[in-house]
C-alpha cells in the first residue's frame, strides 16, 4: 500500500463521508472513491459498509484505521527527525505533561546542562496523552511518560518513579471524609463519572464522563460536582481547598518513564536518559 492511499482511508474513515473527506483531502469525490475501491480489491476485505444514509467501518476497516495511523505517524517522524538531525544547531526536543513531574523534569534539565556535551533542550509541556503522541510523530525525540495511562509499546524506557494513587472529589462530598476508598466503590458513583482524556491520537474512549484536556479544567469539573479522578499522589499538590484526596489502595502504582524510540541514535539522547536514570 502507498502512504497515499493510507492518507485517502484515514480521511474517509475519520469523516465517515466520502464528500467531507475529499474536501479535507482538496481532491473531487469520484477520484477518492475509485481509490477505496481499488483499496478494497487488492486487500480482498470490505473496509467500508456504505448505505444511502450513513458510512460505518467494517472490522477490517477499524484495524486498518488504527494501522494506517501508526504507519503514516511513523512516516512523519521520519521526515521530522531526519531534518532535525541535520540541523546546523543540534537540539533534544523533550515533551511532558504540564504539571506533572515537576521536580524531576527542573532536576534533570539542570543535571543535563551540566554535562559537557550537553546540546540545548526544547521543552514541550501539554496535556495529558500528547507526550506519547508527540514522540510517535517525531515532533519529541525523548518524552516523560506515565503508565499505565500512557502507552509504552514500541518504546525503549527506563523507570524513574513510581507512586500510589488517590481519587480527587469535592471538598463536600459523602465520600471525602473516608480514610481510603477502592475501585469498585469510586466506579459505583455514577453521579461523579471518571473523565476521558484524548488518546494520542486525540480521540476519546466511549463512556459516561466528561471529555478533559487538562487538569484545570477537571479539578473545576470536580469541585462543581460533575466528576471526580483517580489520580497519581503528587496531585494533592495541586488541589484546592474545594477537592480533597483519598487514598486507593487498589488502584495500580504510577510509574514515570523516560521514553524514546529504540532506533534512535541520538548522542543527545543518550545522555539525556543517562541522566535522567542517575537522577
Amino acid at each position: 500500500m502507498e502512504t497515499r492511499e493510507l492518507r485517502y482511508f484515514v480521511a474517509v474513515a475519520e469523516e465517515l463521508h466520502f464528500g467531507r473527506a475529499a474536501q479535507r483531502l482538496a481532491m473531487a469525490q469520484p477520484p477518492l472513491s475509485r481509490a477505496i475501491q481499488q483499496l478494497e480489491r487488492r486487500l480482498g476485505v470490505v473496509l467500508l459498509h456504505r448505505t444511502a444514509r450513513a458510512i460505518t467501518l467494517t472490522d477490517a476497516g477499524s484495524v486498518l484505521l488504527r494501522e494506517a495511523r501508526t504507519a503514516l505517524n511513523a512516516v512523519e517522524a521520519a521526515e521530522r527527525r531526519t531534518r532535525r538531525a541535520a540541523a546546523d544547531q543540534p537540539r533534544v526536543v523533550l515533551a511532558a505533561k504540564a504539571g506533572a513531574s515537576r521536580e524531576l523534569l527542573s532536576k534533570l534539565l539542570d543535571a543535563y546542562a551540566a554535562e559537557p556535551r550537553a546540546v540545548p533542550v526544547e521543552v514541550v509541556l501539554c496535556g495529558p496523552g500528547e507526550p506519547e503522541g508527540l514522540l510517535r510523530t517525531g515532533r519529541a525525540d525523548v518524552a516523560l511518560l506515565h503508565r499505565p495511562y500512557d502507552t509504552t509499546a514500541g518504546f525503549d524506557t527506563e523507570d524513574l518513579h513510581s507512586e500510589q494513587q488517590v481519587v480527587v472529589l469535592p471538598a463536600g462530598h459523602p465520600l471525602a471524609g473516608r480514610s481510603q476508598l477502592s475501585l469498585d466503590e469510586i466506579n459505583a458513583q455514577t453521579d461523579l463519572p471518571l473523565p476521558r482524556w484524548p488518546e494520542w491520537d486525540r480521540t476519546y474512549p466511549n463512556g459516561p464522563g466528561p471529555q478533559v484536556r487538562d487538569h484545570t479544567q477537571l479539578f473545576q469539573l470536580i469541585a462543581l460536582g460533575r466528576a471526580c479522578v483517580v489520580a497519581p499522589e503528587s496531585s494533592r499538590d495541586e488541589l484546592t481547598d474545594d477537592l480533597a484526596a483519598v487514598p486507593v489502595p487498589d488502584a495500580p502504582a504510577v510509574t514515570t518513564v523516560i521514553a524514546w524510540p529504540p532506533h534512535s541514535r541520538s548522542q543527545a539522547v543518550a545522555d539525556l536518559v543517562h541522566t535522567a536514570t542517575r537522577l
